[in-house]
């Protein structure tokens, strides 16, 4: 079996490095239509014991993202480019072999709906052995013993007869804390979840990301949490990337977001949250329009159709020039044309009274 360590994809490892770093990532594709540019030119990077929240709409290219960084799109006509950089290593140009063993043992998934990605003719213990067996040489017994102590980790009450029920027997706070112990079985030191707590009441929400919060400071596990739930966003993340069209347009520390959000998108996404910690003083303020096709993305800043304060930035620019993602605060990035001194101004006196 092909060693990852022994077979170098690029020049030059990065050692002292952030434990993952992505950058310039694309990943296009090729239809009768047109290329769908999914993800159109995406960096970040997220360390050991960190959560980072990935937010946006539906279709704003989150997901293929996480598909990305697991190597789901090999073998597809998808056309992935940029750099992903896991623990030193790149791993765009990885094999699957290699891909396979990186899953698992380096790379926990989180999927979005739990009863359709556990097999409904295996219980849910013997899912979790294979995946703890298909990394470790172990017998079906240790293997077992493993998988009831993860069950027991993520909350499952008698755990050691509920190895043997299947996916149907759980609820679905009890399948996805399932899905929680398979990712983790094997202590990945990259944990993806996908809109993990979609479907689920709030109680149980709150459960699963406190849980999520314990095993990344159990396990000092670098975290992407991805959700369209800024409220999530807000109680779980120490960071967060905004995406629309396939891009990101702002990113930084959550509570530096949160206070200063610079990006139009951003404030539409904050106007049309719920907010429980004060008195809205206005109704909720959804965002014109409709997300952008990513076949005909628009010229010029990805948000232009829809947004309100391209008279803010002279001549057309926001129309036919496509804006850089620039740093405006130490950590905190923006792709907008609108000057900051005028973004903040616009925040102060037009938006943040409305929050």
């Amino acid at each position: 079996m092909t060693s990852v360590a022994s077979a170098p994809r690029s020049a030059g490892a990065r050692p002292g490095g952030p434990f993952l770093s992505v950058e310039d990532l694309r990943v296009h594709f090729p239809t009768d239509d047109g290329v769908v540019k999914s993800v159109d030119g995406v960096s970040f990077e997220v360390d050991r014991g960190e959560i980072l929240g990935i937010v946006g709409e539906s279709g704003s290219g989150k997901s293929v993202t996480s598909q990305a960084i697991l190597g789901l799109h090999k073998g597809s006509k998808a056309r992935v480019t940029g750099e992903i950089w896991l623990g030193g290593e790149e791993i765009v140009r990885a094999s699957e072999e290699e891909m396979q063993q990186l899953r698992g043992a380096e790379l926990g998934m989180i999927f979005q709906d739990p009863l359709s990605s556990l097999h409904p003719f295996y219980t849910i213990g013997d899912q979790i052995s294979e995946a703890y067996r298909v990394h470790n040489k172990v017998s079906a017994r240790d293997a077992r013993k493993r998988s009831v102590e993860m069950l027991e980790k993520v909350g499952i009450p008698n755990a050691s007869s509920r190895y043997d029920d299947y996916p149907h027997q759980f609820s679905g706070g009890m399948r996805q804390r399932a899905m929680i112990a398979m990712a983790l079985i094997c202590e990945p030191k990259l944990l993806i979840a996908d809109e993990p707590t979609t479907a689920l009441d709030v109680t149980v929400q709150a459960q699963i990301l406190e849980l999520i919060k314990d095993l990344r400071t159990e396990l000092n596990s670098a975290v992407i949490l991805i959700t369209h739930d800024l409220g999530v966003v807000a109680e779980t993340c120490d960071s967060v990337v905004v995406m629309y069209g396939g891009q990101c347009v702002e990113k930084g520390p959550v509570d530096e977001l949160f206070a200063r959000p610079e990006m139009p998108y951003t404030w539409g996404l904050l106007g049309s949250m719920p907010r429980m910690d004060r008195v809205r003083q206005t109704r909720l303020l959804p965002i014109p329009g409709q997300p952008p096709s990513l076949i005909n993305v628009p010229k010029g800043c990805v948000f232009n159709t829809r947004c309100r304060y391209t008279d803010h930035v002279e001549g057309r620019r926001c129309f036919t020039e496509h804006p850089e993602l620039l740093p405006t605060t130490p950590g905190h990035e923006v792709r907008c044309h609108i000057e900051p001194e005028e973004r903040r101004r616009l925040f102060e006196l037009e938006i943040k009274p409305k929050l």
